[in-house]
């Protein structure tokens, strides 16, 4: 059955032939409709123009893309699908199977697409060993920022381990510095909590919980002291969290309120967007423990008649993955390219440390999706594993519990 959930019917090299003969259009439903995102998609709508194409713009408002979504699907069910939609992680896989995506194989492998991105990161953008979806960039998810005049005013370096994290933080605390920059949001809580849970279960563990959903280490002593120390860095976070917004937390980094801040490399852009200078205001290191934590935006393409919307996929398709786009728009939204052969002579110091990560771990097997932000499991299963995370971060709840609660929400999520 899955071997025709491509709704295509005719052949690539048909779709090919006939389509170089098309003037390529593209109707393109996506959310980055702020600062140097709309600069970034306003930057691929000026190649796609270059090369004779006509873009009908779709953006909608909304961070998250809850409102994308709801828009995508009444055009879907309308029979009227755009010709490309951002998307990402399990979603993609989730739309291939209501039979609605095209296959874009012919380009991916003209391309060489399968040479240039991290094998687990290119397994995202295939349907059943095919390409359908093109990314865009990675975001690392598990950062930790710091002021530096705080940290040197205070004696403190980077912390490499959680036990240095909660000393820091002590002494930060006594000194009169909020130690951790938080937001209260479900989002926030579970980003914090998969960095912790990284260093805590190592790479290996967190696959195990977050990609597999194993039992037995959802219910294991190591996650146990994961919730532990979530109860500890709850200590560590002002009065005033509850309902935060994530740039607001950056900006208590920025101006000296607080030390730290665990966050994905988005945070980057404000400071950079402030002028500040990397290594010099602020220090960027990756949480304590080892791996990578990725989030990767990637635009699905979906089934649409006509040889010019066809030939608008192929171009777009091409111009995402190209390296003069994959350049300018990381280069604006904070984060690296998903190619590893893109030159990085223009990126700051803490892109340059990203991507050395990306490939050390993408060669030892940790380089792993994150659940916080939509890369790793499907809506169900993440958001019963946020709403224990989120229950426990605020209320009493002891860690044993939470364990037991983790465990019985994934089960119940099916």
């Amino acid at each position: 059955m899955k071997r025709t959930a491509f709704a295509a019917v005719s052949s690539i090299a048909l779709i090919a032939s006939s389509a170089a003969f098309a003037e390529p259009q593209a109707e393109v439903l996506h959310w980055w409709t702020s600062g140097g995102e709309a600069k970034s998609v306003a930057v691929l709508q000026k190649e796609f123009a270059d090369n004779g194409g006509t873009w009908t713009d779709m953006p909608v408002a909304g961070g998250g893309g809850d409102a994308a979504m709801s828009a995508l699907r009444a055009r879907v069910l309308s029979g009227n699908a755009p010709t490309a939609v951002q998307l990402k992680g399990p979603a993609i896989q989730e739309w291939y199977e209501e039979g609605v995506l095209a296959n874009i194989s012919a380009v991916a492998e003209a391309e060489g697409w399968a040479d240039v991105l991290p094998a687990s990161i290119a397994g995202h953008m295939k349907c059943e060993g095919e390409w359908c979806a093109a990314p865009v960039n990675v975001h690392r998810v598990d950062w930790i920022w710091a002021n530096a005049d705080v940290l040197e005013a205070n004696g403190i370096a980077m912390p490499t381990t959680w036990d240095e994290f909660n000393a820091a933080a002590a002494k930060l605390q006594a000194a009169g510095v909020i130690p951790l920059a938080h937001g209260g949001q479900a989002w926030q809580d579970a980003t914090v909590f998969e960095a912790v849970a990284l260093g805590i279960l190592g790479a290996e563990g967190f696959h195990k919980a977050f990609v597999e959903l194993d039992e037995a280490t959802l219910t294991s002593d190591a996650m146990v002291a994961v919730f532990d120390q979530m109860r500890t860095m709850r200590g560590y976070v002002d009065a005033n969290f509850s309902g935060r917004d994530w740039n607001l937390a950056t900006a208590m980094v920025m101006n000296g309120e607080a030390a730290f801040q665990i966050m994905g490399d988005w945070a980057k852009g404000e400071f950079m967007a402030a002028g500040k200078v990397p290594g010099e205001d602020f220090l960027c290191a990756s949480t304590p423990g080892e791996g990578f934590l990725y989030n990767v935006d990637s635009f699905a393409m979906f089934d649409v008649d006509g040889d010019d919307k066809k030939a608008g996929q192929d171009l777009l398709a091409k111009l995402i993955v190209g390296p003069s786009f994959q350049e300018v728009f990381n280069l604006n939204k904070g984060s690296i390219p998903a190619r590893t052969d893109v030159a990085l002579d223009k990126f700051d110091t803490c892109a340059h440390l990203s991507a050395d990560d990306m490939k050390a771990s993408s060669e030892n097997g940790s380089l792993l999706p994150s659940y916080a932000h939509g890369m790793a499991l499907r809506g169900a299963q993440s958001g019963a594993i946020t709403d224990v995370v989120t229950a426990h971060f605020n209320s009493d709840m002891s860690s044993a519990d939470a364990v037991a609660q983790l465990a019985q929400a994934v089960a119940s999520s099916y």
